[in-house]
């Protein structure tokens, strides 16, 4: 797998692949990657000819709390499972590269970011907002593609690219989930055996509000019933379920629209997220 580790790298490859007349994609990513990444590689490779991937865990999106320096790094199994996809590039940079000495811009935004996994991980989005917003300028590709597994962080991104005026088109690449219905997650290989029993209850419970919300006026009795299964199922906590806007992600006091349940639950030290959407 090809591999460059600098912008001035990145930059001259994607003008070689510009002046070619290829299109450019791009899927931002921390590594550890499984079917969930690699499918966006797929998804992606219908809109553009050459593909970068990039590998970087981002240090200023994490909490000083948070499992920063515990997060799998395993970028010489990444490269191999790129190898048999669509892949053409690896960056994977440095922080030194990344943020360098005397780095002292953030990109911040209003509203969408501070709700939800922002009013949980203060800071958390102005982190995802600076690094996403970086590697968007530092390779400007016609298009890149995000998760919707993290729906908020995909919201997110769009409202940068429109608000910066960014000329890359931002997809939301299919949810994917392991066999038992639970969401791809690079946090899943932390669960002990006990843990990731409990962890396959998760999309069932949402499942269930999913179905039973078109016919409910009482939206918050729902959330509370799913918050309360989660905990019977052996979830340690639950730091939200809430019904929102698809767009916008405000929570709705009835259904009269495209909406989305948003959760996330904890087991041990373990944040899971997942979402699905409503059909009204």
């Amino acid at each position: 797998m090809n591999i460059v580790r600098t912008i001035a790298e990145l930059r001259d490859q994607v003008a070689l692949w510009r002046a070619d007349g290829h299109s450019i994609g791009l899927v931002p990513t921390m590594g550890a990657l499984h079917k969930g990444h690699l499918s966006l590689v797929d998804e992606i490779s219908a809109n553009a000819s050459k593909i970068i991937v990039s590998i970087f865990v981002n240090p200023t999106q994490f909490a000083e709390n948070e499992d920063l320096d515990a997060y799998p790094r395993q970028e010489a199994n990444d490269c191999k499972k790129l190898e048999a996809s669509a892949a053409s590039l690896v960056f994977a940079p440095s922080e030194n590269e990344m943020y360098g000495t005397g780095h002292k811009t953030r990109v911040t935004l209003d509203g969408i970011s501070e709700i939800l996994e922002g009013a949980s991980r203060p800071g958390h989005f102005d982190g995802v907002a600076t690094i996403v917003s970086k590697l968007l300028l530092q390779c400007m590709p016609d298009i890149a593609i995000f998760g919707e597994k993290d729906y908020q962080q995909l919201a997110v991104i769009r409202q940068i690219v429109r608000d910066l005026n960014i000329p890359v088109k931002i997809l939301g690449g299919t949810l994917v989930r392991e066999d038992d219905g639970l969401a791809y997650s690079s946090r899943n290989a932390y669960l002990n055996p006990l843990e990731r029993k409990i962890a396959g209850h998760f999309n069932l419970i949402l499942a269930k509000l999913v179905e039973a919300a078109p016919a409910s006026n009482d939206l918050r009795a729902l959330e509370d019933q799913a918050t309360n299964e989660l905990l019977k199922a052996g979830f340690t906590s639950v730091d939200y379920v809430q019904i929102v806007d698809k767009t916008s992600l405000r929570t709705l006091a009835a259904l009269s629209g495209p909406a989305r349940v948003v959760a996330v639950a904890r087991l041990g030290a373990i944040r899971l997220l997942d979402n699905m959407e409503i059909q009204s």
